[in-house]
């Protein structure tokens, strides 16, 4: 079965070598795995990186950017399919509802939002969508800490770490993601 995931991430070239060749190997282990990429269409940083890995072991790609980024050099025109949207809301609503399931690989603020946003809709019940956070290199680990305290402070339930799943390399977070998840155990830093 050709299941649809969504990766977000980084659009900037100037990311260390450890992140590019983890999109890389994430891109070429979802093909494998028969995962089709649905993504923000970006053809530099971690998303130009899972993309190379997807295209490089023969696996389909669907883009969806906003028509404004639609500019020489900042889209991979290469995707298996591109969708063009008029805003950056449509273009996150049209991934979320293209995918079956999400992979937060480091990034920045537009790569919070998305993975908060997802999150969200989890807690509130309106999707039950597999999430896992890529924490490559430890990328992730301060994001991690902000949760344990929001948790350690009573402004969020540790119920929270039920709703997606830490991995440290793109294997497993492939493996999770194909066995359908499960529950996310309790991360403590």
């Amino acid at each position: 079965m050709n299941m649809r995931v969504c990766v977000y991430g980084a659009s900037s070239s100037r990311i260390a070598p450890v992140y590019k060749e983890a999109g890389r190997e994430l891109g070429i282990l979802m093909a494998d795995a028969d995962m089709t990429l649905i993504f923000g269409g970006g053809q530099t940083g971690m998303m130009g990186a899972v993309l190379d890995g997807i295209q490089a072991a023969g696996g389909d790609s669907i883009g969806v950017s906003p028509r404004f980024f639609d500019v020489d050099g900042v889209l991979a025109k290469s995707c298996t399919e591109f969708y063009f949207t008029e805003t950056m809301r449509q273009r996150k609503q049209m991934m979320e509802e293209l995918a079956d399931a999400f992979i937060m690989t480091p990034g920045s603020i537009g790569t919070y939002e998305e993975f908060f946003e997802i999150l969200t809709l989890k807690q509130l019940k309106q999707t039950d969508k597999p999430l896992v956070v890529l924490n490559t290199n430890g990328f992730f680990d301060p994001m991690i800490q902000m949760l344990t305290n929001a948790i350690e402070q009573d402004f969020l339930g540790d119920y929270i770490w039920e709703l997606f799943e830490i991995c440290d390399t793109p294997r497993k977070a492939v493996d999770w993601i194909g066995q359908g998840s499960g529950k996310a155990e309790t991360r403590a830093l």
